[in-house]
């Protein structure tokens, strides 16, 4: 452990054993006081981001039949939905009216939803609204290429021209597919996830990387997931933030007990200890709750994500947490920070710029 110690303290790169050692067994204090070192070596300033957004689920039918997710609705189901143009019109707006700078736009794996159908969805909001298209996880976009017949980088250029301005990196749960074999086997492969980022960074746009941990997957696992998303920003500094997050499984298929706050907090430290090329690290207030939120800027998080003006996922598994922009603003400010709101691309809105 002193060893390992030792090279964070030089600023050197620790390895995947080295991290999985951390994640074991460093004391959790000692965890927080590396992370929280780190963080300001990377982010200088004792400032804390936040977005303010909305996320959108245009559908909520999927073929993936994921187990943990308590969202979505077969094909034929009637609870299931398709938005309609009036009904994302209204909720854009209702995003603008609050000062949103952007829309996550996410839905599930539809069998009928063409290429020309996003072309569409995107044309229209751009053709309405100046708003930032934040939008398709990557095994969405795997969906449209398999059922369009294109190649994810025609996908991607096509998709980009309609509108899409970033992807947000959903899908990803963990990053290694003998555990999505089990917990999600019709969505996209760990190898795909990856291919559709590094695509789109090539591309221009910017993407956030993800990791839904504390479910199936071993600590090791959870390692591999972090070493591929390093190995891929290396080749090409496109993510402009890592989110990770636990799992919640009341209303899923999969039988397990919640994870802690230590879990989180541990494994929050370990993600901004070895993710050495990521600019920033998002805490998770939406699963964990504010005030664990808070803790979480002292174990390497530097941004408070986004006020999820609307947020249904995560909420179908019985876990609610709604803030306020006021709200993320007084809680960063009374962890001893000062509350900054973002755009996608970590750039300051003008009303932050001016302060």
């Amino acid at each position: 452990m002193k060893h390992i110690y030792k090279k964070l303290i030089q600023g050197k790169r620790i390895t995947e054993q080295e991290a999985l050692t951390l994640l074991n067994s460093a004391p959790l204090t000692d965890l927080g006081a590396i992370s929280y070192d780190i963080r300001y070596r990377i982010n200088p300033e004792p400032i804390v981001t936040y977005v303010i957004d909305r996320n959108i689920n245009y559908t909520n039918i999927c073929l993936s039949g994921c187990k943990f997710c308590a969202y979505f609705r077969a094909p034929g189901d009637p609870e299931g939905y398709i938005l309609s143009d009036e009904e994302l019109k209204k909720k854009i707006e209702e995003t603008l009216a609050l000062g949103g700078t952007q829309i996550l736009l996410q839905g599930g794996l539809h069998p009928e939803l063409s290429i020309e159908y996003y072309e569409r969805l995107f044309s229209f909001i751009k053709e309405n609204f100046s708003i930032h298209i934040h939008a398709l996880s990557p095994p969405e976009v795997i969906h449209i290429s398999k059922l369009s017949g294109l190649s994810i980088e025609d996908v991607l250029r096509r998709l980009k021209a309609s509108g899409l301005d970033s992807i947000p990196g959903g899908g990803a749960e963990i990053l290694v597919d003998s555990v999505r074999a089990i917990i999600s086997p019709n969505k996209a492969s760990s190898h795909e996830w990856l291919l559709v980022m590094e695509k789109a960074h090539e591309l221009g746009m910017r993407t956030t990387a993800t990791m839904m941990f504390g479910h199936v997957e071993t600590k090791a696992q959870r390692i591999e997931h972090l070493s591929k998303l390093r190995a891929l920003q290396d080749r090409t500094q496109g993510f402009t933030a890592f989110i990770p997050w636990p799992f919640q499984p009341r209303n899923t298929a999969l039988s397990v007990p919640p994870s802690t706050g230590d879990d989180y907090l541990r494994t929050l430290a370990v993600s901004r200890i070895f993710l050495d090329n990521f600019q920033n690290i998002q805490a998770s207030w939406v699963t964990q709750g504010p005030k664990v939120a808070q803790i979480a800027l002292f174990f390497g998080a530097n941004d408070f994500g986004s006020t999820m003006i609307e947020e249904n996922v995560v909420a179908a598994t019985g876990v609610s947490h709604r803030l306020s922009e006021r709200e993320i603003r007084r809680l960063i400010n009374e962890a001893g920070f000062t509350p900054k709101q973002r755009l996608m691309d970590y750039t300051l809105v003008k009303k932050d710029l001016l302060e």
